[in-house]
């Protein structure tokens, strides 16, 4: 007969100890689940499947390298955080609203910073914070993330507190609207996880004037494996309007735009959602003009090497057409503020 197991006094402190630092953990988690929806599925547009080629675009960087308007890299202050910033100043010759930019869940990429630069070239105070400053193992942050692992820098966009995120933002709205030729307006837009870090960082600045959300969801509530609920009461404080850019292909987003106009609406909130036809997730990055179509099958190939090419430049070409029209909605609206 084998002799009972006792548990010793030492034994049960370790296994509550142990026990309590599972249930953080998951507390933490489902907070940031909470605050932030970023399973976003890039396949479907068009993207590389690896992690470099999210953050590293030559196209984007060489077309940045021509531009000759006056940019720079800023270290913005959040109490003890510098949040490292990329800026960019249109060449005008009066005051310019500014456009926080908030990028993919690839973190600071070449295209982001292109999106930043093309910002200013239509007249606007354009800047992206590197939301992962900090974050690396040595003190960096996108790039030096990014080394670490294929995964690691969505990984460790998934593990930014909400509140972190939030201050980070508010401290880069508050240095760009005091810069040298602004005229104290900002605007924030995003894009993927950024889209849905737009619409959270709406409710946590009630003087932005205006949120541009690209293919991101409004805050919620539900839990887990439950259905989508929008958080109203985080919402009700939104005081911004707010603009939804939306992909046709886009399924697991675009069931969340039918409750997010209902609690808007309940709330007196100004939410204007646009769905963009044949276009995938991620339209903006995959339908850029600089971005090289996808070759042609070559000669000879077979029948599913064929369709396979054809159905991606369809693709492209939805994808080509949705940016178009969703950029010149966004400098139409911008022109208004």
């Amino acid at each position: 007969m084998k002799t009972p197991c006792r548990l010793t006094d030492k034994r049960l402190t370790r296994m509550l100890s142990e026990c309590t630092i599972f249930m953080v953990a998951v507390l933490a988690l489902s907070m940031n689940t909470t605050a932030q929806d970023m399973s976003h599925n890039h396949m479907s547009s068009g993207y590389d499947p690896t992690a470099e080629s999210e953050i590293t675009q030559d196209w984007a960087k060489q077309k940045l390298a021509k531009s000759p308007r006056h940019k720079e890299w800023v270290k913005v202050k959040n109490g003890t955080r510098e949040v490292n910033s990329f800026i960019v100043y249109p060449e005008s010759n009066k005051k310019a609203t500014a456009v926080v930019v908030i990028h993919e869940i690839f973190g600071m990429s070449d295209w982001v910073q292109q999106m930043t630069d093309e910002l200013a070239e239509a007249g606007y105070i354009a800047i992206a914070p590197d939301l992962l400053s900090g974050m690396g193992p040595k003190g960096g942050g996108t790039d030096e993330i990014a080394a670490t692992g294929s995964n690691a820098v969505g990984q460790a966009i998934r593990a930014l507190p909400p509140d972190q995120i939030a201050a980070d933002l508010n401290a880069v709205a508050d240095y760009v609207s005091k810069v040298p030729g602004a005229n104290g307006k900002v605007v924030a837009g995003g894009f993927c996880w950024g889209g849905t870090t737009t619409f959270l960082f709406a409710t946590r600045r009630p003087t932005l004037k205006a949120a541009f959300v690209f293919y991101g969801t409004a805050p919620n509530d539900n839990g887990q494996g439950q259905a989508y609920s929008v958080d109203k009461a985080a919402v009700g404080k939104i005081g911004a309007p707010v603009y939804g850019f939306y992909a046709e292909n886009d399924m697991r987003v675009d069931a969340t735009i039918a409750p997010t106009v209902d609690a808007m609406k309940a709330l007196n909130k100004m939410y204007d959602p646009v769905t963009y036809a044949g276009a995938g997730h991620g339209f903006m990055r995959a339908g850029e003009p600089n971005n090289p179509p996808p070759a042609a099958a070559p000669a000879g190939a077979d029948e599913a090497t064929a369709k396979k090419a054809a159905d991606s430049m369809t693709a492209y070409k939805a994808n080509r057409k949705a940016h178009d029209d969703a950029w010149a909605r966004w400098m139409t609206i911008l022109a208004k503020i």
